[in-house]
């Protein structure tokens, strides 16, 4: 089975698209389109139904998707493992994280690292962490540094790096910014911009207030913190955010018997082979992680 050819049918089955599979793979839309054409002739199946400019996986499609993955994972294995065979740190590293994460706590780790393996290429892909958790479930990164889903399920684990404290914000002249003291019922009476209701974060504080027996009134929503943030900061609605990101612009809210926060780490595929790149950039996580709580334990 071509290799090239499953790959083009996991493009198209993951964008529902031949033309964005061909973006994605730097090829034209009839290449795309023969190889799939290719692979549907050597398996004797229909792999796609075209209904206009519709395309969804037939039965047999489905079928075939999952044992995609695992053909080109296996494959991705095998050349990590030969590669590994050499002791030097090199070659490319795939490394997905988040915007919020990427700016503001990955800068100095980045640095030291390709002072210390300056033969590795990083290939780093700024992502949703919701994205990136799927990226690493299905091979295309080896390694995700993003906010913690609340659980994380086999074959995934999760290592915490990072405790990342989250606050109640509103503008400086916002109503609850002249409280002495909110509640979780007062913050729900007003409106809210949140995180999309797809990510981590979201469901942290949506969780806040049904354990309340509250909603929150979402006006808005953007998954770009620094949106929000600019949306808190000119009273259009309240918000929570990292309190690494509070300065002048936001005042935090005293919110009564609410400690909020999420975790940042990274995740790996326990079931794949990890090349020399990503162990090494690992074993800095892991070394961030033991200097903050040998530093919390001291304080």
């Amino acid at each position: 089975m071509d290799l090239a050819n499953l790959s083009a049918f996991i493009s198209v089955a993951e964008t529902g698209s031949f033309s964005l599979a061909a973006e994605r793979l730097h090829l034209t839309q009839p290449a795309v389109s023969k190889r799939i054409a290719a692979l549907e002739q050597q398996l004797d199946e229909r792999l796609f139904d075209r209904l206009g400019r519709e395309i969804s996986l037939t039965e047999a499609g489905r079928a075939l998707l999952p044992r995609a993955y695992q053909i080109l994972a296996v494959l991705d294995d095998t050349r990590r493992a030969l590669s590994n065979l050499h002791t030097s740190v090199s070659g490319r590293l795939t490394l997905a994280t988040s915007h919020h994460i990427g700016l503001h706590r990955l800068p100095a780790l980045l640095r030291r690292f390709t002072t210390a393996h300056p033969q590795v290429v990083l290939d780093i892909r700024f992502l949703d962490s919701e994205v990136a958790y799927e990226e690493v479930l299905h091979g295309r990164a080896e390694l995700a540094v993003i906010t913690l889903a609340p659980e994380t399920a086999a074959p995934v684990r999760a290592v915490k790096v990072w405790d990342d404290p989250l606050d109640f914000v509103a503008a400086l002249d916002h109503p609850l910014a002249r409280q002495q003291t909110v509640s979780l019922t007062d913050v729900a009476g007003h409106p809210a911009v949140f995180p999309g209701g797809n990510t981590f974060t979201h469901r942290i504080v949506r969780q806040l207030f049904e354990a309340e027996g509250l909603a929150p009134n979402i006006a808005m929503s953007t998954n770009y913190l620094e949106t929000i943030k600019m949306l808190v900061s000119i009273g259009l609605a309240w918000s929570v955010l990292p309190r690494t990101m509070l300065d002048e612009q936001v005042r935090s809210l005293p919110v009564t018997r609410v400690q909020l926060t999420r975790e940042l780490g990274y995740i790996v595929h326990t079931e794949r082979t990890l090349s020399n790149a990503a162990s090494a950039f690992m074993n800095l996580l892991d070394a961030e992680r033991d200097t903050l709580h040998a530093g919390a334990l001291g304080g």
